[in-house]
């Protein structure tokens, strides 16, 4: 049970600060989602393995390290947190948190770059997480806040620069109770999910050279 609190309030935390630097357009809103990301990560990594991802989860399964009967669960508290935490933002400045592509962003380009940075996402969290070459670091939180605020600040205006089903769905299901639709809620699975997934065998491969 205390894995599945840990994913819940850890998503819950990530989807507020993203829902609330970006509704009041800080511009330095990823510098804040990477510092949040970041101790969110040392405070539950050594209880749920501090997913708050289904993308990542899904890695994390194909390279062994959830058990399966785990995997839905974790994606359905991670959803119910992202969603509790987008209805938070509302509730704290009277505004819904748009998840959606940029202006004049095709769907091809927004699913790309949601594909990208979720792989090198993944990547560096199988690499600093769950590799044996680098177990007991102390640096594992600052790699994966600082990769997703790269990733916001290259992409954010691109695709949006969710890395995360969950950042995608929780505000567009809030959304619905506004004016929103679901038209671009399969961006934010289809990219995400994609690019995780290959980087576990990338992963594999990386140590494959190790080893050898």
């Amino acid at each position: 049970m205390g894995r599945f609190i840990t994913e819940f309030i850890g998503t819950f935390f990530l989807v507020l600060v993203v829902g609330l630097v970006v509704v009041q357009e800080i511009a330095a809103a990823p510098v804040a989602i990477g510092a949040a990301l970041t101790a969110l990560v040392y405070m539950g990594g050594h209880i749920s393995g501090a997913h708050y991802n289904p993308a990542i989860s899904l890695a994390f399964l194909l390279r062994g390290d959830l058990d399966r009967a785990d995997l839905l669960p974790y994606m359905g508290v991670q959803i119910a947190g992202a969603t509790a935490a987008a209805f938070a933002v509302r509730a704290l400045t009277g505004e819904f948190l748009a998840v959606a592509p940029g202006a004049g962003v095709s769907t091809a380009t927004a699913v790309g770059a949601e594909a990208l940075f979720a792989f090198v996402l993944a990547l560096v969290i199988l690499n600093v997480a769950t590799s044996p070459h680098a177990r007991g670091n102390a640096y594992f939180g600052l790699a994966i806040g600082f990769t997703v605020m790269a990733g916001a600040f290259a992409v954010g205006g691109i695709s949006g620069g969710a890395f995360n089903p969950a950042v995608g769905t929780g505000p567009i299901l809030a959304a619905l109770a506004g004016t929103g639709g679901l038209d671009d809620l399969w961006i934010y699975w289809v990219g995400p999910v994609a690019g995780a997934a290959l980087a576990v065998p990338v992963y594999r491969i990386q140590h494959l050279a190790v080893s050898g």
